[in-house]
């Protein structure tokens, strides 16, 4: 199958801001007492990361808080870009990865699905074709003719997770943000992703939830400390990702190699 996310050679670096001075009278002090300056570090998300993902595959991106996973999700969405290295990626992204992302608080609903669907290339006919459709899906009734600012966490998820899989994506790039929808809603979210996996589109997931990323994913990708620490299987993986709850088996995964495959002898 062709490759339709390639990574090579990712690096993305942040400067944090330490000791930050809140007022005027603070960072006059801070000119003579160097203690109390502003101090910029460098944050490393992630480094040297070389991953392909083909048309078609489901992955699941795991690890803990900290990791880098939502980095790399951002740069494959193209709403980051990288410091080193290059992402390339093939066909139409819906990236689901920060609730109310190209959402505009002031504007109803319905006006937001036309903005949302514009980010896509889709035309207003087009979006009018999958109107009823996304309406239905999202369950806001006529609470789509309310603005954004109105809604609570759970309905601005179903409103852009209704969008995103309405717009024919070719990858659907999922993070944690399922966790806030009701049971119900959640479980037709996972049948519909599903189909969209059967349908032949790719599928790449950031969970906690390893029995979801085993459920959903036939492949996965361990990150750690901005690295990736194994990529093969997902059960193989998510069991390895399980096993580190002790300070050893978590240091003897650190003196591997950076990038290593799980399976195999």
């Amino acid at each position: 199958m062709p490759t339709v996310i390639a990574c090579k050679g990712v690096s993305k670096h942040f400067l944090i801001g330490v000791n930050r001075m809140p007022s005027l009278k603070s960072k006059f002090i801070g000119v003579f007492k160097p203690q109390y300056r502003d101090q910029i570090r460098e944050l490393w998300a992630l480094r040297d990361i070389d991953l392909e993902i083909q048309a078609g595959e489901s992955v699941g991106i795991i690890g803990p808080n900290g990791s880098g996973k939502s980095t790399l999700f951002k740069l494959i969405g193209g709403i980051l870009r990288p410091t080193h290295g290059t992402v390339v990626t093939e066909g139409r992204i819906a990236p689901m990865i920060e609730l109310g992302v190209g959402f505009h608080n002031e504007m109803t609903g319905l006006e937001n699905i036309y903005l949302n669907t514009s980010y896509y290339g889709m035309s207003r006919k087009q979006t009018n074709a999958i109107l009823d459709d996304i309406v239905e899906f999202s369950e806001l009734g006529e609470f789509v003719g309310t603005p954004i600012k109105n809604y609570s966490t759970g309905m601005v998820m179903r409103l852009g997770f209704s969008i995103a899989i309405h717009t024919a994506p070719d990858i659907l790039l999922v993070d944690e943000i399922l966790a806030v929808g009701d049971k119900d809603f959640r479980e037709k979210c996972l049948a519909r992703m599903t189909e969209l996996q059967r349908s032949g589109r790719t599928f790449v997931m950031v969970s906690h939830d390893a029995h979801e990323v085993r459920r959903m994913c036939a492949r996965a990708i361990l990150l750690w400390q901005g690295r990736i620490l194994a990529d093969g299987p997902s059960d193989e993986v998510v069991d390895r990702y399980e096993s580190l709850n002790t300070k050893d088996s978590v240091l003897g995964m650190l003196s591997q190699p950076e990038t290593q495959a799980v399976g195999g002898p």
